[in-house]
């Protein structure tokens, strides 16, 4: 990662929260990587779709990558994860 790149982990806060962090980075001219897995890659998508559509009508969404994590689950199992990169700039 350069010190142009921004990584944002998406969690649990409201989408707004993470599209002001990112804001605030592309208006910097960096590059933001967003990073979600299990149940906020939906939030991370929301998050780039409000960028594009409110914010910046030229974002371009450079590269996505998709994987599985393996995690320890509660009862000590593993438990396969979904997870999402998302890398968007100007």
């Amino acid at each position: 990662m350069s010190a142009n790149e921004v990584t944002v982990l998406i969690g649990k806060k409201p989408a707004m929260s993470y599209v002001l962090a990112c804001l605030i980075s592309l208006q910097q001219g960096q590059n933001v990587t967003l990073k979600a897995r299990g149940r906020s890659i939906s939030r991370a998508v929301d998050v780039v779709q409000i960028l594009k559509n409110r914010f910046y009508k030229d974002l371009k969404v450079q590269e996505i990558k998709l994987g599985t994590e393996m995690l320890k689950g509660q009862d000590n199992r593993d438990v396969n994860v979904s997870t999402i990169e998302i890398k968007i700039g100007s």
